[in-house]
């Protein structure tokens, strides 16, 4: 009889652990299993006090659920102050390797002579992806990528996750791999969508298959997807929207004078656009959209924490 229930109890373990491994993210996260979850995500903190102030103001009144500091721009110092006097606010690193505006430029963190390879005749990073690309030196974005996280730490930033401005560390295979080693350098999740899986070979997609930060949908506004009132292209998104992971990236700031000499010659992600989804997110309409499509809000730090959880067991 004792071996029977020692059997017994062998047994419902077994099943029981079996059970934990089958969950997907969003019962590990504690909510039913069909869930659409969804990471409003604000981009480009830092890049002007324009959009710290929109993106504060977020925050504040529970528009977003996420955002993240480019470290090389010049109101990046104010957010970190922000953030660490704030602490739990949701906060990553955009990975910053591009300076895409005319008048209005950036380089890196790093000494200009040690990575070279990353920047242009005025040592600015290039203004595009493809750019990059071309002629980025992995040693050089790495030491790079690893100054802005650091930079960010040493400030009193408790980063989240990381992401990419422009998909910048997704800019040639050599970049993307030291993306995925930052992830486990510093135990955080990165913004990386299920459907990339398909640039990788078949035993190293499976590997990262596991993933738990996999988004199963990602959704940024384009140029070409606005026909009609701002509100529609949004409204698409989350009507169709799946049950998994997904992240909506909004760019928000107030289109004021510092935005238009900032943003001048870009209609695409300019001042008007910014302010454009901020009203969006603030936006009785959005709040109901979300309400009716059994929309559930989360964040980057339930992810992370789920992960490095789940490492230490």
């Amino acid at each position: 009889m004792k071996k029977l229930l020692i059997l017994f109890s062998a047994l419902l373990i077994t099943m029981t652990l079996s059970s934990q491994g089958n969950k997907n993210l969003a019962e590990m996260l504690g909510y039913p299993g069909d869930s659409k979850l969804l990471i409003i995500h604000a981009d480009d903190m830092g890049l002007a006090h324009s959009v710290n102030m929109a993106c504060i103001n977020a925050f504040e009144n529970k528009y977003i659920t996420s955002g993240s500091i480019m470290v090389p721009c010049p109101w990046a110092n104010e957010i970190a102050a922000y953030v660490k006097d704030h602490p739990g606010m949701d906060v990553g690193i955009h990975l910053t390797m591009t300076s895409e505006w005319d008048l209005y430029k950036w380089g890196g963190i790093s000494p200009s002579d040690q990575i070279q390879s990353l920047l242009d005749k005025n040592n600015y990073f290039y203004p595009t992806v493809e750019e990059l690309g071309k002629v980025a030196k992995g040693a050089e974005a790495e030491k790079e990528l690893k100054a802005q996280i650091d930079r960010a730490i040493a400030s009193g930033v408790q980063p989240t996750h990381l992401d990419t401005h422009m998909g910048s560390v997704l800019a040639n295979p050599e970049l993307v791999k030291i993306y995925l080693n930052l992830s486990e350098e510093y135990h955080l999740p990165i913004l990386f969508p299920r459907a990339y899986l398909s640039w990788f070979q078949p035993d190293m997609a499976k590997s990262m298959e596991s993933k738990i930060f996999l988004l199963d949908n990602l959704f940024m506004l384009e140029p070409k997807m606005i026909t009609g009132k701002w509100i529609d292209a949004y409204k698409k998104g989350i009507e169709t929207m799946k049950p998994g992971l997904n992240e909506m990236i909004v760019h928000i700031a107030y289109d004021n004078e510092e935005m238009k000499a900032i943003t001048k010659g870009h209609d695409d992600y300019g001042s008007a656009w910014r302010q454009h989804d901020l009203d969006l997110v603030s936006s009785q309409e959005f709040k109901e959209l979300l309400k009716t499509n059994h929309i559930i809000l989360v964040s980057w730090r339930q992810i992370r924490d789920l992960m490095n959880a789940q490492a230490s067991k």
